[in-house]
């Protein structure tokens, strides 16, 4: 069992940055596959970012790489979303998810929320215009 607590969301201008936390409890932490999602009011949720176990990889949507960049720190069981050069269109609720590594085949498999079985509960981000 994961639990996973995100923090860091506020409110921002446009230009700025804000790195978001995701805080991981259970012993298995390091052994999984770490993903960020976002959901903007009427709209579905959608990838943003994912880390491979060892960190080795990363992958992103196309409307953040460049901007965003996804780290972990296994020994913190922590995973980091750095956010700079934001728009407002990056307003969402962004939720923190873990996924079993037996589950990730190829790399497809971190873009598909269905791939993950924890998430946590979300943190606000809002982008002023």
């Amino acid at each position: 069992q994961v639990q996973l607590v995100e923090s860091g969301g506020g409110l921002v201008q446009a230009g700025g940055s804000l790195r978001l936390s995701c805080a991981a409890s259970g012993r298995t932490f390091s052994s999984y596959a770490m993903g960020w999602f976002r959901q903007a009011p009427g709209k579905e949720r959608e990838f943003v970012a994912a880390i491979r176990w060892s960190g080795g990889n990363t992958y992103y949507a196309g409307s953040v790489r460049g901007r965003f960049t996804i780290s972990r720190d296994n020994a913190k069981k922590t995973v980091y979303l750095q956010m700079n050069s934001l728009k407002p269109e990056d307003t969402a609720v962004y939720y923190c998810a873990a996924g079993s590594p037996q589950k990730f085949y190829s790399a497809s498999y971190y873009y598909t929320g269905g791939s993950y079985d924890y998430w946590g509960q979300g943190t606000q981000v809002t982008v002023s215009s």
